[in-house]
């Protein structure tokens, strides 16, 4: 990326182009959102970490897709903030940049420990008997860690073709972070390959898991249906219920906006749907897993008791 050929040091993200009143109205609202994300995602950790009931291969998946969760807001929404207020107040190149490639890294991360989670819901109810013997936890340490892993991986194969580019204006990105496909489009350069690894890698990180993911619902649906108890049954429902809700939230915005028929499509609704992909989504997840869960309902329960009774 040699500077005779970036002459662009800032961007300007134009998000949401609405009325002032708006967008004030939209700043006090996503700021409301923003704190019940991270309080959220922030108790559902703390639950995790301090009960040792929840002390679990599945609550120790959770709490990773609660730290990416905070990780994920924390990375694009306080910038989305900045610029309701001040839409004029400019980003700079090296922190979008940072952004595009955090953005990606916890997006793939997510991908992965989603797939992991159906992985662990697949052993413990089609082959219950052998659950702790193949739920190690040096084997769930290492899928956790592989998922971060290779999700930051992905994302370091996007950044090495975007910082080549040359930038040589205009400067303002039609969205509200600095989201891959609004960033390559001011490029003063052929970006088809970048683009055709981001399907690539969209592809293969959303189709691929999500496939395997509907295999191993195909098994759990299977083995439920045979559970001779309706109590039984209906814990087993319970325990999946959440996770196939965050799998559908999570994976069925992400294949619209990058593998939809209107791939690269700048229009507001492709914004919008990004939006409550990258910031409604950690904010329902601990909502989902909480209210649909009692383990997790107990243990808020406790966590009370426990501190009226000090």
């Amino acid at each position: 990326m040699g500077g005779n050929q970036t002459s662009v040091t800032e961007f300007i993200l134009l998000g949401f182009l609405l009325d002032t009143m708006i967008q004030m109205f939209l700043f006090g609202l996503f700021s409301l959102f923003y704190v019940f994300a991270l309080l959220g995602n922030g108790v559902l950790l703390g639950l995790i970490s301090l009960d040792s009931r929840l002390h679990t291969p599945m609550y120790f998946f959770l709490s990773h897709l609660a730290i990416v969760d905070i990780a994920y807001t924390c990375n694009t929404v306080p910038q989305m903030l900045v610029n309701l207020l001040n839409p004029a107040k400019p980003i700079s190149f090296a922190g979008c940049i940072t952004q595009t490639f955090l953005f990606l890294s916890f997006a793939h991360t997510e991908c992965l420990l989603l797939v992991v989670m159906s992985y662990d819901r697949y052993v413990a109810i089609c082959h219950p008997l052998r659950y702790s013997a193949v739920m190690r936890w040096r084997v769930c340490i290492t899928l956790a860690v592989t998922s971060w892993i290779l999700g930051v991986l992905l994302a370091l194969v996007h950044l090495m073709l975007l910082l080549p580019l040359p930038f040589c204006g205009p400067h303002k990105v039609n969205h509200f972070f600095c989201e891959i496909i609004a960033v390559l489009k001011l490029a003063c350069a052929d970006t088809h390959i970048n683009e055709t690894v981001v399907l690539a890698g969209a592809v293969s990180v959303l189709v691929g898991p999500f496939s395997s993911i509907v295999v191993s619902y195909i098994h759990i649906l299977r083995a439920i249906l045979k559970i001779q108890s309706g109590e039984g049954r209906q814990k087993a429902f319970s325990t999946c219920f959440s996770h196939l809700c965050v799998v559908g939230l999570f994976y069925g915005t992400a294949i619209i906006v990058y593998i939809g028929p209107r791939y690269g499509d700048p229009k507001e609704q492709k914004k919008y749907l990004l939006l409550f992909h990258s910031f409604f989504n950690p904010m329902l997840n601990p909502l989902i897993y909480s209210l649909r869960n009692k383990e997790v309902k107990g243990a808020l329960k406790r966590m009370l008791d426990k501190g009226r009774t000090r």
